[in-house]
């Protein structure tokens, strides 16, 4: 700079965000204040996210790419050694519990109308499912080999105790069926549930050695003698009347046959030769004809004979989406028969409402698949026929009932497992979930995760005893010496 020259004004620093300068030191409080004020407006009016442009929408190839990992995650978790161990046992206790809580929701209106206590018909109920409890952790710890050793006794003492039933003096009249044995007061048993499991283990025992031996080949050994031995348990039960529990044990001879590898031809003979006598049992009967002629019934009809079909469509019709709340059911107020047996499931619409009824409809399918996997990944020819003959079994008297309430299938008087009331179809049904659980678990892969999970579980467990059983250390004061 030249002495000629004036000297440039001085430029002060603008505060951040404005073209304002920043005062000196010895300005004024409110000048400071207000060039205080002008930066945060500024910095509040700027957009967010610097000033950038908004994100832009994901495009539909991102989308597809986000739902096929999605499906992919999905997969890998269904794939998982312990996803059939966890869905039997956790789709079995929650269809239990539920099941529990129904039955007493449903049966108290009942239990009043006998004369009896409001949770009657539950206190049974809950101690029959902790009897079937320490059945179904007996039926996990069993041994497979103890499993196909049981198979013959229980099959000798359901047909024994199926004959008694018709021994007069012994067996019981319910509803018009003659399948119970009372053992004095409210205590009765009907052997012809027991026979549902009996099947199962002695139809996958026969079928598991007869494969070993290589003879399923022949058609005279594919049928004989599993299919003479189904047809005398459906003859004692047909005496009794209770064709809905022999339609279930057809379904379990259908499935052990179909998971034998039975030919298309034998096995459409069976199926027609059993529709034929179905057909001729259903003719015969005025008692069956009618439940037949119910199907889709709007209206009671003459003589109120489709009243219970049309009063559980009526309940499922209350309860909406939500339902009108647990115990508020109007249905059970003596309008709806057996309510907290065959047609608690129209119980379950009415006060959980579509809801509710979608949740179980989507356990029962849990507890399908997770049967269906059980038995598709084994190796053991056993463990193959016997969780196939409990998963059909389970999955047909589930299917008949919750067609029955929605007016799809005739009323056969079985109960939905694990859910209605009935000790005596609560036992069984238990044990053979414990089958399922024992099979779910005898995977070699699921066996080396459990394996893996045993010492990190120790450890947690240790870790835990260690901070629960310390002493717990009073603070002193600063000044406590």
């Amino acid at each position: 700079m030249t002495p000629d020259q004036p000297a440039a004004p001085r430029s002060r620093p603008s505060a951040p965000g404005t073209g304002r300068p920043v005062p000196r030191a010895g300005a004024a409080p409110r000048v400071r204040a207000a060039v205080r004020a002008g930066g945060r407006a500024a910095v509040l009016a700027r957009p967010r996210g610097g000033g950038t442009k908004p994100p832009r929408r994901p495009s539909r190839s991102s989308v597809l790419e986000s739902l096929r990992r999605a499906q992919a995650r999905a997969r890998r978790a269904w794939d998982r050694p312990l996803t059939a161990y966890y869905l039997v046992l956790g789709g079995a206790l929650l269809i239990t519990v539920l099941g529990l809580v129904m039955v007493y929701s449903a049966s108290q209106i009942k239990a009043l109308q006998s004369g009896l206590a409001p949770s009657y018909f539950f206190r049974k109920q809950l101690f029959a499912a902790a009897l079937g409890g320490s059945l179904m952790l007996l039926a996990v710890r069993m041994p497979i080999k103890l499993h196909r050793a049981f198979a013959y006794p229980l099959l000798a003492v359901s047909v024994f105790l199926m004959c008694l039933v018709q021994v007069p003096g012994m067996g019981i009249s319910v509803n018009g069926n003659r399948n119970w044995i009372s053992f004095g007061g409210p205590f009765l048993l009907q052997p012809s549930e027991f026979g549902k499991l009996a099947l199962v283990l002695w139809g996958a025992d026969l079928l598991a050695r007869k494969q070993d031996k290589r003879l399923l080949a022949q058609w005279k050994h594919l049928l004989v003698p599993l299919v003479p031995a189904t047809a005398m348990l459906l003859g004692l039960i047909m005496l009794g009347g209770d064709m809905g529990t022999a339609i279930i044990l057809t379904a379990i001879l259908f499935g052990l046959l179909w998971l034998a590898g039975a030919p298309t031809r034998m096995f459409v003979g069976v199926l027609a030769f059993a529709g034929a006598i179905g057909v001729l049992l259903i003719k015969t009967s005025a008692n069956r004809m009618s439940r037949l002629a119910c199907i889709g019934a709007t209206e009671p009809g003459d003589h109120d004979q489709c009243w219970q079909a049309v009063h559980g469509i009526y309940a499922l019709a209350n309860g909406g989406w939500f339902g009108s709340g647990l115990g508020a059911s109007m249905e059970k107020w003596g309008e709806l028969p057996e309510p907290h047996t065959d047609f608690i499931f129209a119980i379950t619409g009415e006060e959980l409402g579509l809801a509710g009824t979608l949740s179980v409809l989507v356990l029962f399918a849990a507890l399908g698949y997770a049967g269906i996997r059980v038995a598709g990944r084994t190796e053991d020819p056993f463990v193959r026929y016997a969780a196939g003959g409990v998963t059909t079994w389970i999955t047909a008297q589930a299917v008949i009932n919750i067609g029955a309430v929605l007016g799809l299938l005739p009323i056969a008087g079985v109960p939905l497992p694990l859910f209605s009331y009935g000790g005596s179809a609560l036992l069984p049904t238990m044990f053979a979930v414990g089958l399922l659980i024992a099979f779910a678990r005898a995977e070699p892969a699921a066996r080396a995760a459990l394996a893996m999970r045993q010492p990190a579980l120790r450890k947690k467990l240790a870790r835990v005893r260690r901070k629960t059983m310390r002493r717990p250390v009073k603070k002193r004061p600063s000044g406590e010496r």
